[in-house]
């Protein structure tokens, strides 16, 4: 099992293997075969209707914006010592105006929102006809079998499942749901196989370590998992672990400007992939990210430098889970 470098804290080697990253297969049923086309169609036509829906509200927004206007020129024609107050009728105006507005808003909403589930269902059918072609020793060329991989691609595999991630956009008032950024899942929740996870193991040398790690199966009898390591070839590192051994990755992003509870804050510890590893490490948040397309600014722990921390490095959200260990070692 060989990694690439890590922090001198906790260092490791390079890699030559491979990660499965929702490819189609050949092996899927007829049912599953419609199913995504048929998803496909209704996303498109949730797509119009959202480009139907914008370029009807343009009209009521151009209205806001020259009536304030109006209002704006004619309270320049006004005398000095004249009331400036806008009238009872611009007021009036305005009012039905901005109630159209944020009807037509809520409504373009609730249509994204859709187009987000039916996406969410179309990459949900794609893992599970992965999983069954990976069970049936079948790959496609989107996802070769790990063996044949160049590193290259499989850190290209995870910044794109990193870049890939949805950002969880919900209705006013709404909580981010467990999974979302830093929201933990419950202590009942059990992850699915294809799921990603940091996995605790023991490596050839005794010594435990973070890996990232794909779900295979739960046994429910035992509560332990069986996980593959997503460094290693197909099936020759598996391992059977304990839940409190197994974190489930985010599966939404937070919004940083809706959602800020949802993000780790600065100085949290955390468990952080390290660039181009497949392994976590105990960092501290540095800076958090502040648009839904940054990610993490971390501090790894690095006893090579006088503080014990590494300079600032980038982490993408679905890469950063709780650290419950202490702070320092």
């Amino acid at each position: 099992m060989r990694r690439g470098r890590g922090p001198a804290s906790a260092s490791s080697t390079a890699s030559s293997s491979s990660a499965l990253f929702g490819g189609e297969s050949a092996t899927s049923s007829p049912a599953l075969d419609t199913r995504i086309p048929d998803l496909l169609k209704e996303l498109h036509q949730l797509i119009q209707q959202t480009q139907d829906e914008r370029a009807r509200s343009e009209h009521n927004l151009t209205n806001i914006q020259k009536t304030h206007e109006r209002i704006q020129y004619e309270q320049k024609g006004k005398s000095k010592g004249t009331s400036t107050a806008v009238s009872p009728y611009f007021k009036s105006k305005l009012r039905g105006l901005y109630s159209t507005a944020k009807a037509d808003a809520e409504v373009e909403a609730d249509l994204l929102r859709k187009c987000l589930d039916k996406i969410a269902q179309i990459k949900s059918i794609r893992n599970e006809r992965r999983i069954a072609a990976k069970s049936a020793g079948i790959f496609m060329e989107q996802e070769p079998p790990r063996k044949t991989m160049r590193r290259g691609v499989l850190m290209t595999l995870l910044q794109q499942s990193a870049m890939t991630l949805p950002l969880w956009i919900g209705k006013p008032g709404e909580s981010p749901p467990p999974l979302c950024g830093a929201v933990q899942a419950g202590s009942d929740y059990v992850a699915k196989p294809g799921d990603k996870v940091a996995a605790r193991v023991k490596g050839p040398d005794g010594d435990e370590q973070w890996i990232l790690a794909e779900v295979v199966s739960f046994n429910t009898g035992t509560n332990k998992y069986e996980v593959d390591d997503i460094d290693s070839e197909e099936g020759k590192e598996r391992h059977t672990l304990s839940r409190r051994r197994v974190i489930p990755l985010p599966q939404w992003k937070a919004n940083p400007e809706t959602d800020p509870e949802a993000l780790f804050h600065k100085d949290t510890l955390v468990l952080a992939l390290y660039p181009q590893t497949t392994c976590f490490y105990r960092a501290l948040i540095h800076a958090p990210p502040t648009r839904p397309q940054d990610d993490y600014s971390v501090l790894f722990e690095d006893t090579s430098y006088a503080d014990g921390y590494s300079p600032p490095l980038t982490v993408a959200q679905r890469y950063v889970v709780s650290c419950k260990e202490s702070k320092k070692r």
